[in-house]
């Protein structure tokens, strides 16, 4: 059982959690980096993907204002996008993109046929066989509007911000690598929650409360984008190679 004295503590000051899963996120990515290269990076962008799609729909409050999980892990692919960017190239950033797209699409189809599989009715499991049931519908019995608005929403935003960034670093000869991962995270994520609003929320809600779901989602993920620039100097200057070795 963890430490209730600590459990308190955070569920007593939610803001403090926020800025230490930020950085635990981040950390992740880097460390993943550190040891794996570009394939590291490969896999904390499917991680990132597949966490932020189970773990959307758990709402909080934090400075007010009501966010998701998902914000915290999304905004860790483009960190994970630029600096691919940034070591490998516009090529290996763009298939980074490409694999996660593949992998948010087979989990959608494989989560949608898990749910025709009815509980076991054996009355030694059965109780626990419908409560895992219960819970994996809500999880993961998700509209087509959500699955359609997600997807579209992070297959353009990651090709705009890999295109972006590399606008940004050729127009400064290279230089000022904190402009370009944070210029081309906040416009990316500006088209990825807009695109969001206005195809998941638009519709079910009026236009004025989509966009302004959207806004306090973006006021989060603009912090984010600040937060990730000393990672990405820290990681940028790492001597990391990707040819295979033993592990």
């Amino acid at each position: 059982m963890p430490d209730m004295s600590l459990v308190n503590f955070f569920q007593s000051n939610q803001e403090l959690l926020w800025l230490l899963t930020i950085v635990l996120d981040l950390s992740f990515a880097i460390c993943l980096y550190r040891f794996f290269g570009r394939y590291g990076l490969y896999g904390s962008i499917v991680f990132s993907l597949l966490l932020a799609n189970i773990q959307g729909p758990k709402l909080t409050m934090i400075f007010g204002m009501q966010t998701s999980m998902a914000v915290i892990l999304y905004s860790s692919i483009f960190f994970a996008t630029d600096l691919l960017s940034e070591k490998y190239g516009r090529a290996e950033a763009q298939r980074a993109v490409m694999l996660g797209f593949a992998v948010s699409v087979m989990t959608v189809v494989i989560t949608q046929i898990s749910l025709l599989y009815e509980p076991s009715s054996d009355p030694s499991t059965r109780e626990f066989a419908f409560t895992v049931h219960n819970a994996t519908v809500v999880l993961f019995d998700i509209t087509p509007r959500f699955v359609f608005g997600s997807l579209l929403a992070y297959l353009i935003s990651q090709s705009f911000d890999v295109w972006i960034f590399h606008r940004i670093k050729e127009l400064t000869n290279d230089k000022h690598l904190w402009l370009r991962n944070t210029g081309s995270t906040l416009i990316s994520q500006a088209i990825d929650t807009l695109i969001y609003g206005l195809v998941v929320w638009w519709g079910i809600v009026d236009l004025v409360t989509a966009l302004q779901l959207a806004a306090a989602k973006y006021v989060f993920k603009f912090f984010i984008a600040v937060v990730d620039t000393p990672f990405i100097y820290l990681a940028r200057s790492w001597p990391v190679r990707d040819t295979d070795r033993n592990y």
